[in-house]
């Protein structure tokens, strides 16, 4: 059975930054998350990383749609 939920440091693994980022991505709001236990440690939906994963893909092409490479550049 796949795993439901991930710890902060799979999420950075598997976006390939720093713990530090994958918090601030929680911490934000833009990667949705819940904390759980009496410690209050976090865990990320695995539908919720992939939901990410796709937003920042539609962005990234968006901004690549606005900015052309070596448009405009000398």
């Amino acid at each position: 059975m796949a795993k439901r939920f991930i710890q902060l440091s799979e999420v950075s693994e598997v976006l390939d930054i720093s713990s530090a980022q994958a918090y601030a991505l929680v911490r934000s709001g833009e990667l949705p998350a819940i904390k759980v236990g009496g410690r209050g440690q976090w865990r990320v939906e695995v539908a919720e990383l992939e939901g990410y994963i796709q937003r920042m893909y539609s962005e990234t092409k968006t901004f690549v749609a606005a900015h052309p490479f070596g448009q405009g550049q000398d």
